[in-house]
Parts: structure tokens; C-alpha cells; sequence
């Protein structure tokens, strides 16, 4: 029996850098994605169409994405790379570029997402329904449309607004299922859920859009990260995001330190059998490598302990 496939989205140039001091030219950023996918990534979040003043970090999303054109023409198959929107404008801003997914960022709180976006939940929503609806008018245009995929932050609890109940995520999730999103990412923002929780989320999320893929994006600040997705593959979910190195946060939560690293993930679920499609040295050079870039050393374990045994 071949070994049970779980894909891991990385989003180190995007999540991972965006709350790092150091700001990187694009030029270094394509380079980051070009050697994740030497790695092995398929599906990588290169790039954030968000307002350059708000998040300096991620600013030159177009030009990331002509040097990533520049270098390797045409499209790979089996390789997607994953443009971050916030709003309608960021949705224009990304179709006018090589992105071939377009993720879009909304709330399960109204404290985060007025944060954020500047967005209450009614109005993320809304937001988001209009690019459905534009998507949908599109079908068959000359130019084709990229895959389309929802992000929802704070499922395990928001900085403003506290915790936040199983009803509240179900209720959200079920709205994206009715809306047509195929694949819906449960984030815990600010790393503060549990793996039984874990377990409940993914339970009522299912259940209220049976028919999306759900994909988990997990936290370390309180070091329950790995513990959460162990939780996530053990409850059936196939798709986890991951940040080379650790690194990353959200400029917008207060405390809300470095995802789940890459490598770290990685190692667990070869060392248990299942496939990745990542090579494990690679991934580790690659973490040492932008640690470098943002002038310090990256926090997962692999970086500095090194693979064992896989």
C-alpha cells in the first residue's frame, strides 16, 4: 500500500516574512520560493496583494512574480503559486499577475477583522461573494482565472475579541461551502488552540461544507503547533500549511509569533509514513538560508538539529 499523501501549502514567503523586521527586496523573495520548490513545495503562498503601508514587508508582490515568470516561463504542472488578497482590490492587483491561486483572507471575529482588512464578518462576506459572483461572470474569458481558496483567521481564538465558539467557525464555514469555496483553510492566528479543539473544529467545519477540502494552518507560539496538526491528519485533513524555519506571524496580532516550520512537519510525518514529496535537506538548507537573509536564526527544531533517520 503506497504511503498516505498529506500536502503541505508553504507559506514562508508570504506568512513567514510578513512579520519579520527585516524587509527583503523581491528579488531575494522570488529566490526564497525558487529554493522551496527545489525542496519539493508544489503549492507555495509567494506573494501578499495587501497596501504596501500597512505591511511594508510584502511590498513588490508584482515584481516577485515577474522574476518567478522571468526564470522559469511557462507554468509547471502540479506547481501553484498563491497570491494572498485581503479585499477586491487585492483581487485585481493578483489577476494582473502569474499567480495560479488566489487566496482570500477573512475573519471568524469582527475585532480581527476590522483590524485586518478594516472589515466586519458581514462585510468579509460580502467582500467575498462579489469575487465569487465575478469569477462566475468570467467563465470562459480568453484569460484563464486562477483556482480560488478561503483563509479563515482566529478559528481558536482572536486577540480582540477572546475565544471563539465551534458554532461561530461552523456557521462561517457553512457560508463558504453554500458560496461554491472549494477548499477553506482553518487558521489558528495566534496559536492558542488544543488538539482535542482541533478535533472539534474540524468535526463541525466538515460537517456544515461536507463537499469543501479543508486545509489547517497552525501556530507555534505556544508551542502546540506540531501537537495541533498530528491532531488535524489524525481527523482526515490531507492539507496543512507550514512556514520554512518557523518563521512568520501576523502584524495585526498582538504576540502572534512563527508558524508551524516547514522541516518540522516534515520529519514528523515521514519518520511516520507518510509522503510529503518534500526533501528534508534541502528544506533545512533552505530554512538556514533566509535565516540569514532576516539576520538572525530561524526557531525550528530541524534548522538547527538536523534530520535523523528519514
Amino acid at each position: 500500500m503506497s504511503p498516505r499523501p498529506i500536502q503541505i501549502v508553504e507559506v514562508g514567503p508570504r506568512d513567514g516574512l510578513q512579520n519579520e523586521t527585516a524587509v527583503l527586496d523581491p528579488a531575494t523573495r522570488a529566490e526564497l520560493v525558487t529554493r522551496l520548490e527545489a525542496a519539493g513545495a508544489r503549492r507555495i503562498e509567494a506573494v501578499s496583494f495587501v497596501h504596501p503601508g500597512r505591511v511594508p514587508q510584502m511590498a513588490g508582490a508584482e515584481e516577485v512574480m515577474a522574476a518567478l515568470s522571468g526564470k522559469d516561463g511557462a507554468p509547471t504542472p502540479g506547481r501553484s503559486r498563491i497570491g494572498l488578497v485581503l479585499n477586491g482590490k487585492g483581487y485585481d492587483r493578483a489577476l494582473g499577475t502569474g499567480v495560479d491561486e488566489v487566496n482570500v483572507s477573512l475573519s471568524v471575529t469582527d475585532g480581527f477583522g476590522l483590524k485586518n482588512q478594516g472589515l466586519d464578518v458581514r462585510a468579509q462576506v460580502a467582500m467575498l461573494s462579489e469575487i465569487v459572483a465575478r469569477r462566475h461572470n468570467s467563465d470562459g474569458a480568453d484569460t484563464p482565472v486562477p483556482g480560488l481558496s478561503a483563509t479563515l483567521s482566529c478559528v481558536w481564538g482572536c486577540p480582540f475579541d477572546g475565544e471563539v465558539s465551534v458554532g461561530q467557525v461552523a456557521d462561517l464555514v457553512g457560508e463558504l461551502g453554500a458560496l461554491g469555496v472549494v477548499e477553506i483553510g482553518l487558521a489558528d492566528t495566534i496559536g492558542v488552540g488544543d488538539p482535542w479543539s482541533v478535533t472539534r473544529k474540524i468535526e463541525a467545519a466538515r460537517a456544515a461544507a461536507p463537499e469543501a477540502t479543508l486545509r489547517l494552518h497552525f501556530h507555534d507560539t505556544r508551542n502546540t503547533g506540531v501537537a495541533n496538526a498530528y491532531a488535524a491528519v489524525e481527523a482526515g485533513v490531507d492539507v496543512l500549511d507550514a512556514s520554512v524555519g518557523g518563521i512568520g506571524g501576523c502584524p495585526f496580532a498582538p504576540g502572534a509569533t512563527g508558524n508551524v516550520a516547514t522541516e518540522d512537519l516534515v520529519y514528523m510525518l515521514e519518520r511516520a509514513g507518510y509522503a510529503t514529496g518534500y526533501d528534508l535537506d534541502a528544506l533545512i538548507r533552505a530554512a538556514r538560508w533566509i535565516g540569514e537573509r532576516i539576520g538572525r536564526p530561524t526557531p525550528s527544531a530541524l534548522s538547527r538539529a538536523g534530520g535523523w533517520g528519514v
